[in-house]
């Protein structure tokens, strides 16, 4: 049965409502902020506690038709009752509806009359429902296993198994007969070749080589050198490895100096604080060029009604006629090629346009708009918004805030392996030595190895880099619990009042349960304040299965009743991608956490900030 129906506006005025009973919780409003204001329209059902909602959009009309019922049901009309409600509500109050559009507050009693005609059509998809599940005929009882058991299922059984062995046996003799002519005739072929042809013969020449090999010299012996005891070193290796000449430091600062790239260093605010550089700054003005040409071709496209790319099919559809789904399909079919080429994951792709198609099917356009520029600018919009960050990116704040409480703010990288965890690392502890923090890198990575000496040459490069910053490494070599040395590394920071407190862990595939399971104990044990997802901007829909299983695994094996998730992304290799940069949205829509770094290069300083109107930009550019 039916739980409750709603119609309202897409600015969120309901203009008429139906209530069978009353509901647990607000699946109408976990519906508006989850899927439609996410851009998830393209979903069949959303499910909220313990209801499943279903609804339509009524595009020209800028409409919500909206049913609620108990997810343990099964109501097939559900859809269809969607479908004729819409239509019934639209050409009932055609009129009224156009002036609601300018409209903020609507009196209740306006769409009164629907009610009567809204019940009837209930009771209409319910009757019919009923009628087919009636007129189902019930499986005989000759098909069944029981009747095989009884005496005349029985006999009618030996009698089909008589006639198949029958069947069976002149299959057998035929096939007997015709064995035994192809032997026959194959032992009067062999008996014909053995009476014509002899046994053969072998035979082969042999040569012998002549002449005599003409003889070389044998080289001299190098002379013999002196044994070199261990711990010992001759005085030419003594003299190369004496550092103590020449105490002016050169080499110290080249080596120094190849650390970090200057040209890509951030700017301090008026604060004092080191901001790193935004994505797409050094080509800002190339990105707003290619912008300027997109909507310079869009108005030529608009005024000339020609031209190529993915949107030409619409471009000579302007008017006031309503786009239909037939209209659109060859279009978002092309979209979901262009973002799977970018690198999207495949069923993202397709859940987006259509998402993006639900919201234009049935919308008018001016004389003078094209359908290429409409369904571009749907896009950018639906881009715009899964990329938008929706918690707050900055981290120094609660750094800031954590110090006021006199506790270490505890950063935990985790990822797969290979993906660039310990250098990122290294670069975020770059930014926060930047700003005069203190930070101590926590060595939990204690499966791979070199892993430790990995992060000892960053915290000796860091050092050398800000003769004034305070950095330590923590570590207490291989083979121990990854959870207890990342907690007594918390301990340590806070009695010698470090400020941040960076958490290296090992490299870990999704489906390797028992690393998964030490993972989740080392976040279920410390409780960071951040967990940051290290992920490769290369990879397409492995980013999808990655991330989720990661959550899951965060999930399943915590053991707590509310269990921590990856809070952020950090995406690495992106100077490597040039505008495939799919992978961002991937991550971005599957966890809707946002990203917090992207990193460009190899130097200490190769650390941005997304842009998201430059990564936008790129998914679009054809």
């Amino acid at each position: 049965m039916l739980d409750h129906f709603t119609v309202f506006t897409k600015g969120g005025v309901v203009l008429w409502s139906c209530a069978f009973s009353t509901l647990r919780g607000q699946p109408v409003d976990d519906l508006v902020r989850e899927v439609l204001v996410e851009e998830r329209t393209g979903e069949r059902a959303f499910e909220s506690g313990p209801y499943t909602v279903k609804w339509t959009l009524a595009n020209e009309l800028n409409l919500v038709f909206v049913a609620v019922y108990q997810k343990i049901l099964q109501l097939a009309y559900v859809e269809d009752l969607l479908r004729t409600a819409r239509r019934a509500f639209t050409e009932m109050f055609a009129e009224t509806l156009q002036e609601c559009l300018t409209v903020v507050a609507v009196p209740k009693d306006r769409f009164v009359a629907f009610d009567a005609k809204f019940a009837s059509i209930v009771r209409k998809l319910e009757e019919r429902e009923y009628t087919s599940r009636a007129n189902r005929a019930p499986r005989r009882f000759e098909d069944t296993k029981k009747y095989q058991n009884t005496l005349e299922g029985s006999r009618g059984r030996k009698g089909d198994e008589a006639s198949m062995k029958r069947s069976n046996t002149r299959d057998t003799t035929d096939a007997s007969a015709e064995d035994s002519a192809d032997a026959d005739g194959i032992r009067r072929n062999v008996e014909a070749l053995r009476l014509r042809g002899g046994p053969g013969k072998r035979g082969g020449k042999s040569s012998k080589n002549g002449g005599s090999a003409a003889s070389s010299k044998a080289p001299k012996k190098a002379p013999r050198k002196k044994r070199v005891w261990d711990g010992s070193a001759t005085a030419e290796e003594a003299k190369a490895l004496d550092f103590s000449q020449g105490g002016d430091g050169a080499d110290a600062d080249v080596a120094a100096e190849q650390l970090i790239d200057r040209a890509a260093l951030g700017s301090q605010t008026r604060d004092g604080l080191y901001n790193v550089r935004s994505l797409g700054d050094a080509g800002a003005s190339g990105s707003d060029q290619a912008s300027d040409e997109d909507s310079d071709d869009d108005d030529d496209d608009a005024s000339a009604g020609g031209g190529g790319g993915m949107y030409s099919f619409f471009q000579r559809i302007t008017g006031q006629k309503a786009i239909t789904e037939s209209d659109l399909a060859p279009v978002m079919s092309a979209m979901k090629e262009h973002l799977v080429k970018k690198n999207v994951a495949a069923h993202i792709a397709d859940h987006l346009c259509k998402s993006v198609s639900e919201g234009i099917v049935g919308m008018k356009l001016g004389t003078f708009k094209s359908v290429k520029a409409e369904v571009k600018r749907q896009m950018e919009t639906a881009l715009t918004r899964i990329l938008t960050p929706r918690t707050s990116l900055d981290v120094l704040r609660d750094i800031f805030a954590a110090r006021d409480e006199h506790r270490p703010y505890t950063m935990v990288f985790v990822g797969v392996n290979g993906v660039g965890k310990s250098t990122n690392l290294s670069k975020t502890c770059f930014w926060l030595l930047q700003n005069r923090l203190s930070v101590l890198i926590a060595a939990c990575d204690t499966f791979r190895s070199g892993a430790v000496e990995q992060l000892r040459v960053h915290a000796r490069n860091l050092r050398a880099l800000e003769q004034t910053a305070r950095i330590e490494l923590y570590e207490r070599g291989y083979g121990k619990d990854a959870a207890g040395i990342a907690k007594d590394a918390v301990s340590y920071a806070k009695a010698n009042k470090f400020d941040v407190v960076l958490v290296d862990t090992a490299g870990r595939m999704q489906d390797n349960e028992p690393l998964m399971r030490s993972l989740s104990k080392l976040v279920s044990v410390n409780n960071p304040d951040k967990i940051i997802f290290v992920g490769e901007a290369l990879v397409g829909n492995e980013a999808v299965d990655q991330l989720t299983k990661f959550n899951q695994a965060l999930k399943d094996f915590s053991g707590l009743q509310r269990p921590r998730q990856i809070d952020g992304i950090i995406l690495t290799k992106f100077d490597t991608i040039d505008d495939k940069v799919g992978a961002a949205l991937s991550m971005t829509f599957i966890t809707g956490q946002p990203i917090l770094f992207v990193g460009t290069g190899q130097t200490y300083t190769d650390l941005k900030s997304m842009n998201v109107s430059h990564v936008v930009q790129a998914l679009l550019r054809d």
